[in-house]
Order: structure tokens, then C-alpha cells, then sequence
């Protein structure tokens, strides 16, 4: 499974992006080889609006069947539901390499609404 985890820098041992949509970086896992890479969301960081419909989409573009992250807006549940993709919550301060651990165990809370109102993921 490809897992895409919001992230403050581009690296598997970043603490969490509270933010999904104005989240900096996406760490993209793949669960069954272990392997991942980061891709860039800069271009939503300072988006006037759109961020989290535009970081769904990508996030669905690179295989994404699951995301973690702090939270999400309407807008970006909205997409993330459509493309069929899981989002699950993580706590604050926590590392994706630790949030993926914890979603492999079962841990982490599958969030089946927002999180947020519009405009703060």
C-alpha cells in the first residue's frame, strides 16, 4: 500500500505537517518495500485558496491509497474520499516514520469526516 504523509521537511524521520493541504512535503510509502520518497507541495503552502483540493489530487497522482496527517478541511476530504484514499490522524509532535509504524499496528484514528473547518488544513 502507498501511504503519503503530510510532513514539515523531506524526510522519512520529519515530525507530522498538522496541515494536509499547506503541508510542505508529502513522504510517499510504499509499505510492502519500505521504500519512499518526498514530493514537493510548496505550491500550496501560501495558496490564497484550493490548497487541500489541489494536495489531494496530487497525492491520488502518486498512488496514494492512504494519507496521515494532522488535519483535514472539507474541501480535501472531499477529494481524498472521491479518489478512494484512507486518512487517518496523527498526533502532534510525532515523526512519519512513527505514525506509519502506528498505522501498520492499527493505532491511528481513520478520520471519516473533517478535522477542520475550510482554509486551516
Amino acid at each position: 500500500m502507498k501511504v503519503a504523509i503530510s510532513a514539515q521537511s523531506n524526510d522519512i524521520d520529519s515530525i507530522i505537517d498538522p496541515r494536509f493541504g499547506r503541508a510542505r512535503w508529502f513522504i510517499v510509502v510504499d509499505t510492502e518495500t519500505g521504500q519512499w520518497h518526498a514530493h514537493d507541495n510548496s505550491a500550496n503552502v501560501d495558496a490564497s485558496g484550493g490548497a487541500g483540493v489541489q494536495a489531494g489530487s496530487t497525492v491520488a497522482s502518486q498512488g496514494a491509497e492512504a494519507v496521515i496527517t494532522g488535519n483535514v478541511g472539507p474541501n480535501a476530504h472531499k477529494v481524498l474520499a472521491a479518489a478512494d484514499i484512507a486518512i487517518y490522524q496523527a498526533g502532534s509532535g510525532v515523526s512519519a516514520r512513527d505514525a506509519l509504524a502506528a498505522l501498520e499496528r492499527g493505532e491511528l484514528t481513520a478520520a471519516e469526516a473533517p478535522t477542520v473547518s475550510g482554509h486551516s488544513a
